[in-house]
């Protein structure tokens, strides 16, 4: 009998399914300054919160310092690079998620709306252009083609439609215009989510973060702590990757996936 139940036990760690699966596409679309309380709940919010409601809802998320950009690096690094302020000539070091990509021959680009000259584009919400060798995977985000996006795509909306000089009402409306042609790719998930809020909860404050797309169970939400470098691991072990920094320390988002 006991050989009986080894043999079970080891059947069903063989079949069990990884707590990520392997995705064929990650797009992460950061918005800016919210608490999650200004958001989820909001009447100016209704893509938000639909998509909220019909995905995931991951509740316990928070942002991991002030101001904007250390929790940009947090995002791609796993680590605030020692940054405390939204400098523009300051640069980081190490590895950033575009690093692993390449070397795993990825397809990966960052698209910043209104990139290079817009006076409403903001260096500070492109992580990339801070590490060395990666500004030629930064585009405008006019070259996003949603249909093909590539591997992992880190969307930075302009300062109006990032909810950064605009009203939330707006960037409600550009991700409901943007977000649509991604929903139905397969194997594909959309991690849309606030950089910092207003208090120091976790850091950078108690913002709103959302999983959406087919590889998201419907109707679904995760209590488990996290924040970006949650994030950053969640993806890392999505795309088959190696983990950076903090995110070799975090758990992956569990229990939202289909």
């Amino acid at each position: 009998m006991r050989i009986v139940a080894a043999l079970l036990i080891a059947a069903g760690l063989a079949g069990a399914a990884p707590a990520v699966p392997r995705l064929d596409h990650v797009v992460v679309i950061v918005f800016e300054n919210r608490e999650r309380s200004q958001v989820l709940g909001s009447a100016d919010a209704p893509t938000f919160n639909r998509l909220a409601t019909r995905y995931a809802d991951l509740t316990t998320y928070d942002a991991v310092a002030h101001p904007s950009l250390p929790n940009y690096l947090a995002l791609v690094s796993g680590s605030t690079q020692g940054i405390t302020d939204d400098c523009t000539a300051c640069r980081a070091s190490g590895p950033s998620i575009g690093t692993l990509l390449t070397r795993a021959h990825r397809t990966w680009d960052g698209y910043a709306e209104g990139y290079p000259s817009s006076a409403l584009f903001a260096k500070k919400h492109m992580p990339f252009l801070y590490f060395a060798g990666q500004s030629a995977h930064v585009r405008p985000l006019s070259a996003f083609d949603a249909r093909h996006p590539p591997a992992y795509s880190f969307v930075a909306p302009d300062l109006c439609n990032d909810a950064h000089d605009c009203s939330l009402a707006t960037s409600d409306r550009w991700l409901a215009r943007f977000v649509a042609p991604l929903l139905t790719l397969p194997k594909t998930a959309i991690f849309v989510v606030f950089d910092e809020g207003k208090t120091n909860d976790g850091g950078g404050g108690h913002v709103a973060a959302i999983a959406a797309g087919s590889a998201v169970r419907p109707h679904s939400s995760s209590s488990s702590p996290a924040n970006h470098y949650v994030l950053l691991r969640t993806i890392e072990d999505a795309l088959g990757l190696p983990h950076l920094g903090a995110s070799a320390r975090a758990r992956p988002l569990t229990g939202i996936w289909r």
